[in-house]
């Protein structure tokens, strides 16, 4: 377990492009990310079982300016040979409205799966990511959605859940992990996300909405069929 706080947080709902709108509460693969910016190695992954929504789910919007385009491999490829290249982003700015929340915080439920032939074990990693919470320490900087919203992250609490109306009721198609092939493409696991008396409760997996260019059938794969677990 650990415990991620923050003066604000955008979780994108990912069927809203024009402008950003975030989730009521944490997704799952907001809670991965956070744990990987703590403590990651190539031989094992995170599964998130749970969150405890500990404050009350409150909003804001601001305004931000925005590029439009996203760059692609083959741009910066064409850059690195073509030195007089350049990206414009005055002309490729657009200004979006941005509805987030303020003031949150998490608990955070994991488990460790090792992936086939990793020679560490469930142990060594768990008490790997321990220490570093202990210690505050973290690879890169935790962030809740977007990298301005920057995340604090200590040992839990016992801090209960929030209650009363906005403890019990449906969040709707909630993004639940992406994963990525081998050779490009990307899948993405959706589930039917509900809060209990504050707590989102997450399934093993979601059900699977492939992309024009599914991935690799290789490690996203193999890792379910070999996993091993331990909490942290």
């Amino acid at each position: 377990m650990v415990e991620v706080r923050g003066e604000y947080a955008c979780f994108t709902r990912p069927e809203l492009k024009a402008e950003r709108f975030s989730y009521e509460v944490m997704t799952p693969s907001a809670a991965q990310g956070v744990l990987k910016a703590i403590f990651w190695k190539p031989g094992f992954e995170y599964r998130i079982e749970k969150i405890d929504v500990l404050r009350p789910i409150r909003w804001f919007s601001i305004r931000r300016n925005e590029v439009k385009s996203m760059t692609t491999e083959d741009w910066v490829r064409r850059a690195m040979v073509d030195q007089s290249l350049r990206y414009e982003a005055e002309a490729d700015r657009d200004q979006r409205n941005t509805v987030a929340l303020r003031d949150v915080a998490y608990r955070i439920y994991a488990q460790i799966e090792l992936l086939p032939d990793t020679h560490g074990t469930e142990v060594k990693y768990r008490e790997q990511f321990r220490r570093r919470v202990n210690r505050g320490a973290c690879f890169t900087q935790p962030f809740l959605g977007c990298r301005e919203f920057t995340a604090e992250f200590g040992n839990p609490s016992q801090e209960r859940p929030i209650h009363g109306q906005d403890a019990n009721k449906d969040l709707g198609v909630m993004l639940h992990t992406i994963v990525y092939g081998e050779t490009g493409g990307e899948t993405y696991e959706w589930f039917l996300a509900r809060l209990d008396n504050g707590t989102l409760h997450i399934p093993p997996r979601g059900l699977e909405l492939p992309t024009a260019a599914p991935p690799t059938p290789g490690r996203s794969q193999h890792r379910r069929a070999h996993q091993r677990q331990a909490s942290c």
